[in-house]
């Protein structure tokens, strides 16, 4: 009994605390100064929602989205020959190609835009955490404080849709792997305070266990638990130390998770309530139920929702070997999942106002690490002949061009922004979009200003570095 008492206690912690991940740990002025800054004149919004599938690991744009020359495998192929390892196909957009596999996706891409040539950071040495940090927050690690996840930005910008929902969810990444203090680092709301950060669910399959009490506790015994929890919070070094923003913001967190344990609308999390034929398109994995769970948030007042597939080394799309087998996989998790999630919020009339995203922290190669004159350590022994299937793909990180995919939000429908070279390098050569770029299209789409920051240790932070981002105007119809 003793035993199952304790166990409750951390799950009931655990679940507490889901919301404020980074609040203890984040670099946060100890004065009160969060009041924008920004005089500009507001822009008229072209969303309320946006939803970022993120697929983790680097997403090989020639196997997926941007397909060059096929080169199917056999035993003694040369490597510099292998541009892409699946055949075209094309989708329901004139002119416009997928890599087999992705039949379903490239059926809704008359409800949305591609972008064919987005170009990450140079930022040395590859590592994926940095430059997930990098996309995530659009600063480069290491920083002298904390830099606001873009979903911090906007919960803390917009504020709550729906006051019950927390305004900021990201799903699918577990931090019991890998890298996983690496990726705490970008999953937070830095200096805006706790009631911003991300309201973390593991896994989607689960995601109705995060929002209600542990099993056989009754309610009754829950607020006393949370009362507790609150005045051990009360005792922290926080709420000692902190400012006076710090502390409110951090109870404010502590009660917007109370809230929703307690409200009909943690009910958006039982995936049981789908239609049957509904779920099984979507249920591919845990990415596959995040996407279920995302629409059911937009329906229901979320601002920004996260999805990932979920970064761990070598896997998933981490492809150092076995490349085009384990894209296969990659491709049968993501493909019914993301077309199904553009066509029910389509259906339901919240894809005007809901903007999707789909991105990955960069691309790969089967030869290149890095990119051209920028070329770094490889990371991949690659035979210049290959002899063995596990050497059939790209293994090799590649930042000189990658994919990104939108739908809703204002976005032109039908369009294909930007190229990439048809011969190795597959680099940008046309239009070629950076991060800055990418967050302040966001924003744009959702009515922030490009000018709003804080002054954070006496400057101001602005939501891209120097408040220089410009938004891609040609992407919105």
């Amino acid at each position: 009994m003793e035993e199952y008492l304790q166990n409750s206690r951390r799950e009931f912690m655990k679940k507490m605390g889901a919301a404020s991940l980074a609040a203890a740990t984040t670099t946060i002025p100890t004065v009160s100064f969060l009041n924008s800054c920004s005089s500009a004149p507001k822009i008229t919004s072209k969303a309320d929602t946006v939803i970022l599938l993120w697929m983790a690991g680097g997403m090989a744009h020639t196997e997926t989205f941007d397909p060059k020359a096929y080169e199917p495998y056999k035993k003694g192929v040369e490597s510099k020959r292998v541009l892409s390892t699946f055949p075209k196909v094309p989708t329901v957009v004139d002119g416009l190609d997928f890599s087999e596999g992705l039949e379903s996706i490239g059926s809704v891409m008359d409800k949305g835009a591609i972008i064919r040539s987005y170009k990450s950071a140079d930022l040395g040495h590859i590592l994926h955490t940095r430059h997930q940090y990098h996309w995530h927050t659009c600063y480069e690690p290491p920083q002298s404080v904390q830099a606001p996840h873009i979903g911090a930005w906007i919960a803390k910008e917009l504020g709550p849709k729906n006051p019950v929902i927390p305004p900021f969810i990201a799903m699918g990444q577990r931090f019991t792997v890998g890298e996983g203090e690496e990726l705490k680092a970008f999953h937070s709301a830095g200096f805006l305070g706790s009631e911003y950060g991300p309201f973390l669910i593991p896994d989607p399959s689960t995601g109705l266990d995060s929002v209600r009490p542990p099993q056989g506790m009754s309610l009754k015994r829950f607020e006393a638990r949370y009362k507790l929890y609150t005045e051990l919070t009360n005792r922290s070094k926080l709420m000692e130390q902190g400012s006076d923003y710090q502390r409110e913001s951090l109870i404010r967190s502590m009660e917007q998770s109370y809230r929703l344990l307690n409200s009909p609308e943690s009910q958006v999390f039982d995936l049981t309530q789908e239609p049957k034929e509904k779920y099984a398109i979507y249920n591919t994995g845990r990415f596959g139920l995040g996407c279920l769970t995302a629409k059911r948030l937009a329906m229901n007042g979320a601002r920004f929702v996260s999805v990932s597939t979920e970064y761990e080394p070598f896997l998933g799309w981490d492809t150092h070997e076995n490349g085009h087998t384990r894209v296969v996989k990659m491709k049968e998790l993501i493909d019914g999942p993301v077309a199904q999630l553009v066509k029910d919020l389509d259906e339901s009339g919240h894809l005007e106002r809901t903007l999707i995203v789909l991105a990955s922290e960069f691309s790969r190669d089967a030869l290149l690490e890095g990119r051209p004159g920028k070329k770094v350590k490889d990371q991949v022994n690659q035979p210049d002949i290959i002899e063995d299937e596990k050497f059939y793909g790209m293994h090799r990180h590649f930042t000189d061009g990658s994919s990104i995919l939108l739908w809703g939000g204002g976005i032109k429908k039908g369009l294909v922004y930007g190229k990439t070279a048809d011969e190795r390098p597959c680099s940008s050569i046309e239009n070629t979009v950076v991060i800055d770029q990418v967050h302040q299209t966001l924003y744009h789409a959702l009515g922030i200003h490009p000018e709003t920051n804080y002054v954070i240790e006496g400057r101001p932070f602005y939501t891209t570095p120097d408040g220089q981002g410009k938004p891609i105007l040609d992407l919105f119809a």
